[in-house]
């Protein structure tokens, strides 16, 4: 496993982290089904505790994951060895109404569920704390983040930032000088942050977390055009045409590097990684067979500049 600086902090990450999503379980936020399907919490268990054995320390998780089931699992692992991990967790989702994501970001709420995330997670610190997906100018002001400078001097967290939706809200996290760290979505099929976010956090040392690295695992290869999810998994909102689209293109990609050693996922991965901008990448896993196939892109380092310059041809940055 190869480490990272995270941006300007003190930090020092393993480049494949640990994206906590899927193994919350299903969860609801208010009407809205955000979680990812039924799960072995035992098989989770078994792949968070291998994290440190393989190399990983960077573990990431949301406080609406299983509605708290994820950091609940991550205490659980790692209730004796918080020295060997580093934590991020986010908070700020607060229900889901006919308008979308009810957000609150106000001192009393993030202070709120911070708290709850430590007991959860049975920590009295979290290494990197964010906001989850603010959008609106509103909440890109300095004011905004005196909450986290608050966090901060009470020792309950060491950093902050915002996991941001579309690129241009982390153009606003950067004009508004607050925060260490950003998180986003960033592969081979969405590249919208390689044009003016990665230079500009390059620039300012702000360390770049990227979740999503396999598209909702699109980019596994595994799905056909007919594929279905259950009820309970938040890709089942997901339109036929998206699903086909998204299909069709991994196909492409499939046929592009069919002769290359490596899976599928691994390429992807390896893809994320030949960003030096990004400071460590958060695949999901259910199964500690799927954790260690993550781990193995780092092993094979990052792309050749052939091999990116083909899938740019394929996939044009910006497209």
């Amino acid at each position: 496993m190869r480490y990272r600086t995270l941006g300007k902090t003190d930090l020092k990450v393993s480049e494949i982290g640990f994206g906590t999503w899927a193994i919350g379980g299903p969860a609801r936020l208010g009407s809205k089904e955000i979680g990812w399907g039924d799960v072995d919490d035992e098989a989770a268990l078994r792949a968070l505790e291998a994290c440190p054995d393989l190399g990983i320390n960077f573990i990431d998780t949301a406080d609406v994951y299983g509605g708290g089931h994820s950091e609940e699992l991550i205490g659980k692992a790692f209730k004796d060895r918080r020295s060997e991990i580093v934590l991020c967790s986010k908070g700020g989702n607060a229900g889901f109404s006919e308008s979308g994501f009810v957000k609150d970001f106000s001192r009393e709420w993030i202070k709120k569920v911070c708290e709850e995330s430590l007991k959860r997670l049975k920590t009295d610190y979290i290494d990197v704390y964010l906001y989850h997906t603010p959008r609106g100018d509103l909440h890109y002001i300095p004011e905004e983040f005196e909450t986290l400078d608050e966090l901060k001097k009470e020792g309950k967290i060491l950093y902050g930032g915002v996991s941001i939706g579309p690129a241009e809200d982390g153009l606003k996290l950067l004009g508004c000088g607050c925060g260490e760290v950003i998180e986003l979505a960033y592969n081979i099929l969405q590249r919208d942050t390689e044009g003016e976010l990665f230079p500009s956090c390059q620039e300012e040392k702000v360390g770049v977390i990227v979740r999503e690295p396999l598209c909702s695992g699109f980019l596994t290869g595994k799905f056909s055009p007919e594929v279905t999810f259950p009820t309970n998994d938040v890709r089942s909102s997901l339109s036929r045409e998206i699903i086909e689209g998204r299909v069709t293109k991994v196909k492409s990609l499939q046929d592009l590097f069919t002769d290359r050693p490596g899976s599928l996922t691994q390429l992807a991965l390896q893809f994320c990684l030949s960003s030096q901008v990004v400071s460590s990448v958060i695949p999901g896993a259910k199964t500690l067979e799927q954790l260690k196939e993550n781990v193995s892109a780092s092993e094979l380092g990052p792309l050749s500049s052939e091999e990116l310059s083909y899938i740019d041809e394929l996939f044009p940055p910006g497209a």
